[in-house]
């Protein structure tokens, strides 16, 4: 599922309102010891907060993944061999000003006159393929087997367990949210009105003679909500995304009568019923903006004076709408993969993830089919804020079954960081394991391309995920005789490991070293990786 997070958003839902209740020659040394880093003491300026996740640890005190110094030190001008990216995700606008000039076109097939003529399966697949048709929002996972009757006895009650908490949490946070936003919009009017002004700072308010309890109480509550967001009207806007969020999860993912994959018209529980999707992997509404965002962060037109600029400087981007406004089907995923790879994609990104996968084997073949041909599967560890190596959270799709041996050596899963180093490093709402996990990367407020030629900030492990599928296909693009394993090996082994402790999903009670909440123990660096690919091509590392 695609899930958004935002930091705000977290905190509302724990809010008490008051009174509510190749290197050129140069010698390179990769980046190391990382101990004596100053903390970041300052606030991020607004050039810093769209460009974090590109910056340098030792010199910019920010843990981003260095993408700007192995720009400048080593890529250069160098572009390198083009490397094809499928982002297996929600639709993306493919004429955004930012994301027009690297997106895939499939050059044996014909647009718009419902041939296949390429013979590979798909008709009118000039840009990928979309297999949810004009389908987008969904159930989750568990709530479609309980209406389907798919499962196990034991499988099912833990999912009428699971439906009857999330459908309470939902409600009781859609109710909190519409509360405060009339509190926080009671105050709003009432401040105006006493100022005498339709536009006030938090200096205004703090500064304000309150004689009565009531604007006493106005008072309080805008400058609580201060702590949120620098001003009032984005602060309503967060609270109205909220209930957004909240009412569609009600009317969608956890309604159990709801049924969204009647349109598309085929069986999405027959994995050989494939007469379904079209040759249109566009978005369908603006509010499907994640796998815009998504392939932003990998592959945006670097330095050409539009919003941002992407980790990758020689990409194209290979467009799979698969991933709904819910829980994606297994089947849309397997497909999705093996079309990526039957098409000529080198990295297959999926920042998507459930915790309930009735067919998990078709794409855990699909997986293996990916290795047998050499792509990397990179993916996103998910938002909850939980320990993936605990069997009561699991999360698919992964490459190893009961925390057993991996059956794949190319799958890349990422936790995501925020932009402050220290012992909150690790997002609030990553998961994280020992097994499950294997590396951490900038995921909070990542600034990306949003559909209709717009920028937003977003975060999530889903914006972790393409920042390392863009640092592999800046590796695989200078050294393309590197297989999916080398490349996989290269970015786990070249990253900066951290040895402070950091806390766990957000509680201070918890915490650990990364080296124990990951395979690797790292952060991702494009400059270390580059490095490192350098040696293992020209035969001076073996990894």
């Amino acid at each position: 599922m695609i899930r958004t997070i935002t930091k705000s958003f977290l905190v509302f839902s724990f809010f008490t309102l008051v009174g509510c209740g190749g290197t050129g020659g140069l010698i390179l040394t990769p980046v190391e010891n990382i101990d004596a880093v100053p903390l970041k003491v300052s606030d991020l300026t607004e050039a810093e907060k769209k460009n974090w996740g590109h910056l340098d640890l030792a010199s910019d005190t920010i843990p981003g993944m260095s993408v700007d110094k192995a720009y400048d030190e080593i890529i250069k001008n160098k572009k390198g061999k083009k490397i094809i990216v499928a982002v297996l995700d929600s639709g993306i606008d493919l004429g955004h000003e930012d994301l027009d000039g690297v997106i895939w076109t499939n050059t044996d097939e014909k647009p718009g006159n419902n041939k296949d003529d390429d013979n590979n399966g798909y008709v009118d697949d000039i840009h990928g393929y979309n297999f949810l048709g004009e389908s987008y929002n969904e159930q989750l996972e568990y709530v479609r087997m309980l209406r389907l009757n798919i499962g196990d006895q034991a499988t099912l009650a833990k999912a009428k367990a699971k439906l009857d908490e999330e459908y309470a949490s939902a409600l009781q946070n859609k109710e909190r949210y519409e509360q405060i936003l009339q509190a926080v919009k009671s105050a709003d009017a009432e401040v105006k009105a006493f100022l005498g002004k339709e536009a006030y700072t938090k200096e205004d308010v703090s500064g304000m003679e309150a004689s009565t309890e009531a604007m006493q109480r106005n008072k309080s509550i805008l400058l609580q909500m201060y702590s949120f967001k620098d001003s009032i009207p984005e602060v309503i806007e967060e609270l109205g995304d909220g209930i957004t969020y909240f009412t569609e999860q009600l009317n969608y993912n956890l309604n159990k009568d709801f049924n969204g994959r009647e349109v598309v018209g085929d069986d999405p529980y027959d994995y050989n019923d494939t007469d379904y999707g079209n040759g249109n992997p566009n978005n369908r509404v603006d509010d499907e903006s994640h796998g815009t965002h998504v392939a932003g962060i990998i592959a945006a037109e670097r330095n050409n004076g539009l919003g941002a600029n992407g980790v990758a400087n020689n990409v194209e981007i290979m467009s799979i709408r698969a991933v709904p406004n819910g829980d994606e089907y297994d089947k849309d995923i397997a497909r999705g993969i093996r079309y990526a790879v039957d098409n000529g994609a080198k990295i297959i990104n999926g920042s998507f993830g459930k915790s309930f996968s009735p067919n998990a084997q078709w794409v855990y073949d699909a997986i293996k089919y990916a290795s047998d041909n050499d792509v990397l599967f990179v993916h996103a560890a998910g938002n909850d804020g939980a320990d993936l190596d605990n069997p009561a959270n699991p999360n698919y799709p992964n490459d190893q079954i009961n925390n057993g041996v991996e059956f794949a050596d190319n799958v890349i899963t990422v936790g995501a960081l925020d932009p402050k180093y220290g012992s909150e490093l690790l997002a609030s709402y990553s998961n994280y394991g020992k097994i499950n996990v294997d590396v951490f990367a900038p995921g909070t407020d990542i600034y990306s391309t949003y559909p209709n030629n717009e920028y937003e900030f977003s975060p999530g492990t889903s914006m972790a995920a393409p920042a390392v599928s863009g640092v592999a296909a800046l590796i695989w693009s200078q050294y393309p005789n590197l297989s999916a394993k080398q490349v996989k090996k290269i970015i786990l082994n070249s990253g900066l490991p951290v040895k402070t402790k950091v806390i766990l999903g957000g509680d201070n009670a918890k915490n650990a070293n990364l080296s124990e909440i990951s395979t690797s123990g790292k952060m991702v660096n494009a400059y270390n990786a580059l490095i490192m690919a350098s040696k293992v091509s020209n035969g001076q590392l073996q990894l």
